[in-house]
């Protein structure tokens, strides 16, 4: 056993840079993230104490459409920048990409022209000594090669195999002309090496995948000879014997293994494919099966996870690691869960002796439709250490925590009370959602959010979403009876409160314009006051209702209200009670509300689409509206994040009372409908606008959720396949 570790864990950051190509057309995440155009994000990064960054010098960008063509202007400048801010940079040269339009993975002149590349970047910038040259050889050939979502759109082992080959000779080429210009340059070689896992049945097939999941390392190590297992394979499928006899040089063997792992890096192949969604299910043209995500199954302890994975390399290949990737897209608390399991995976590591040097806080500025891997172009956004959806990237609870990290080498918040929600009961595939609270991370109860529900069902809603991201919420007691809104944080020992009566107080007097629907501002000051004395947040929930909607325009956070009615009076009356109360209080402004916790409009009128009733009479209106989960998501965020004042949070897309139900009408599948009365002419704009970000779904995204959930449309195979 080696000696434990002298030198600190440290904290790595990176952009995510991928330049794909996808039929015929390029997706850049550089672009899409908006970093092209923003220099003051390397300040930001810098801002976190981060120290070593990998970043993008890629090929398609330098030169797109001549070898001979360079432009090198926008480089210049930001490796400039990193320098005046003493950031290292692990130059990425090709990052799952394909190349320019004049090559491909598949073109037996790609090697030379990626190391031509490599050369040229060397020579401009001979400070830069840690390179990629290929980001995740073995991966980029897997999406392009065997599964076709990436250029060339390839689906057979031949086409993996030499897509595979090929980038790991650019990867030995390059490393050749890099050290031609700076002698000491360092390959940092990235890869995920994810573990398949399988029903005994499936066992070969699993065999395999944990074989083929070593070979880009294993061929950059110079150990694809002739005993190796992948060899004849390697051979039969035609790549050429000096291309293997090249990488047998061992002039790609890694000065640093860079460790890509995410929550769905580990699968497990299940014969029984009914027990699993029908996304999951394929198979390998022999047998079908489902290839599912591991923490999703009932495995050994120990067997998933960030620290085995890294044990496995080290005993592999005795190389220093570094953890390059670690990135979650998911609420706020579960990307903060996954930041400290991999952190303390890394630390147990290194306490054995393994040579783990850093962990990386990848997609700094999140990434766009990687849910989809980048083949749909939906703008699905999931944020990092800053959000891009504000005037100027935002800093985030996980931005805080890199902070921290890089300070003090630890981090700490309330939600890590929690494990995440891949070692909660829930996560099993047909488990349903729990109500059990989940059990502590660290053998002591979690700490809870005191929440003020009211009777009605949207309160109750933000409940249930709180319990499902194991926020442990604790429901109110009224606190002018026995116990006081301090006596009862005390009890359950809770870090934060919501005031969420204000969200059926919101739903109703849209739903019923002219009602006298109001939200209790003496409590909601009560207990915002309270949370104030403790230093402990509190979110509270108003209604677009506190503007007149004569602004002709949408109203933003800035804009003054001057309610037309007793709801708009008596929100804006919590809101400015809450805000004096607590001046950190973050107090979330909301539209026309809905959602499957409770009736609503949206409700209504499917009801009505279905049973081919004419719609009920209303106002003429510009509005927004919002659907609870991403609503109640949102704001969670915000609330996390140690966001407060203001916020305006709707769905983004204006539209009006006719415009919404013919929307809904049209999702669900059924015939547009008629009003019951007509409708006078009317000036109102009720929508609301923000000046401090967008960061909820688009209307149209939520009411093609809204109506799955309610069960639309209703033929017999979305019964199937809900069931």
């Amino acid at each position: 056993m080696l000696a434990v570790m002298e030198a600190p864990l440290e904290l790595w950051g990176g952009f995510e840079c991928t330049i794909a190509r996808i039929r015929g057309r390029f997706r850049d995440q550089i672009a899409e993230t908006g970093h092209a155009a923003r220099m003051s994000d390397l300040d930001a990064a810098a801002g976190l104490g981060i120290r070593t960054l990998r970043y993008p010098a890629l090929w398609e960008s330098v030169s797109p459409k001549d070898p001979d063509t360079c432009d090198w202007s926008w480089l210049d400048a930001r490796f400039a920048r990193m320098q005046a801010l003493d950031l290292r940079p692990v130059a990425g040269l090709l990052h799952h990409g394909s190349g320019p339009r004049y090559t491909s993975l598949l073109d037996p002149e790609m090697p030379a022209l990626l190391a031509r590349h490599a050369g040229q970047v060397a020579e401009r910038y001979p400070w830069i000594d840690h390179f990629t040259p290929v980001n995740e050889p073995l991966t980029t050939a897997r999406f392009s090669g065997l599964y076709g979502h990436w250029y060339p759109h390839h689906r057979t082992e031949q086409a993996f195999l030499r897509m595979l080959v090929n980038q790991c000779k650019a990867t030995v080429l390059a490393m050749r002309a890099i050290r031609r210009a700076t002698p000491g340059a360092q390959l940092v070689q990235t890869e995920d090496i994810g573990k398949t896992f399988s029903t005994r049945g499936l066992a070969t097939q699993a065999d395999y995948e944990n074989e083929r999941r070593w070979l880009s390392l294993d061929l950059l190590h110079g150990w694809v000879d002739r005993n190796h297992p992948w060899h004849a394979r390697l051979v039969a499928h035609g790549i050429d014997p000096n291309d293997l006899a090249l990488l047998r040089d061992g002039d790609g063997m890694p000065d640093l293994i860079g460790v890509n792992h995410y929550l769905t890096s580990e699968r497990y192949l299940d014969g029984r494919i009914s027990a699993y969604p029908r996304s999951l299910r394929g198979g390998n043209g022999r047998r079908r099966y489902a290839d599912a995500e591991a923490v999703r199954v009932i495995l050994p302890e120990g067997s998933t996870g960030p620290l085995p994975r890294l044990l496995e390399v080290w005993e592999r290949y005795h190389r220093p690691i570094a953890i390059t990737e670690v990135h979650h897209g998911c609420t706020r608390d579960e990307q903060l869960r996954w930041l400290a399991e991999t952190w303390v995976a890394a630390e147990q590591a290194r306490a054995t002796g393994v040579p783990v040097r850093a962990v990386t806080l990848w997609s700094l500025l999140g990434a766009v439709d990687w849910n989809s891997l980048l083949v749909e172009r939906a703008g699905f956004y999931e944020p990092g250490a800053f959000d891009i959806r504000a005037p100027e990237p935002r800093r985030t609870a996980l931005g805080r925590a890199a902070a921290s990290l890089t300070q003090t080498g630890a981090f700490a918040h309330p939600v890590l009370d929690v494990p995440g929600w891949w070692r909660r009961e829930t996560r099993l595939y047909g488990s349903g959602h729990s109500q059990a609270s989940p059990q502590p991370m660290r053998g002591r109860a979690p700490r809870a959010l005191l929440v003020v529900t009211a009777p009605h069902g949207y309160a109750t809603g933000l409940v249930r979403i709180c319990r499902e991201r194991g926020l442990n919420p604790v429901l109110a007691e009224d606190d002018r009876g026995s116990a006081s809104f301090a006596e009862q944080i005390a009890r359950c020992d809770a870090w934060g409160a919501i005031d969420a009566s204000g969200l059926d107080a919101t739903a109703l007097a849209k739903r019923y314009p002219g009602g006298s629907f109001v939200a209790d501002a003496g409590r909601a000051e009560r207990l915002a006051a309270t949370c104030a004395a403790a230093g402990q947040p509190f979110l509270a929930f108003s209604t677009d209702l506190v503007f007149p909607g004569r602004l002709h325009r949408a109203a933003c956070e800035r804009d003054v209200p001057r309610p037309a009615g007793l709801s708009g009076a008596s929100a804006l009356d919590l809101e400015r009670r809450v805000r004096a109360a607590h001046p950190k209080a973050l107090v979330v402004r909301t539209g026309a509300l809905f959602g499957e916790d409770a009736p609503s409009f949206a409700g209504g009128i499917l009801a009505a689409g279905a049973a081919g009733r004419p719609l009920p009479t209303r106002p003429l209106e510009i509005l927004s509206a919002a659907y609870l989960p991403d609503l109640v998501h949102a704001a969670l965020d915000l609330l996390i994040d140690g966001e407060y004042d203001l916020w305006h949070l709707v769905n983004a897309g204006e539209t009006t009372w006719a415009g919404l139900s013919a929307d809904l009408l049209k999702a669900a599948g059924l015939s547009p409908l008629h009003f019951l009365d007509p409708v006078p002419e009317s000036r109102l704009n009720t929508a609301l606008a923000s000046e401090r970000g967008w960061i909820m779904p688009t209307l149209e995204s939520a009411i093609a959720r809204y109506v799955r959930a309610a069960g639309f449309p209703r033929t017999p195979a979305l019964r199937h396949a809900a069931e």
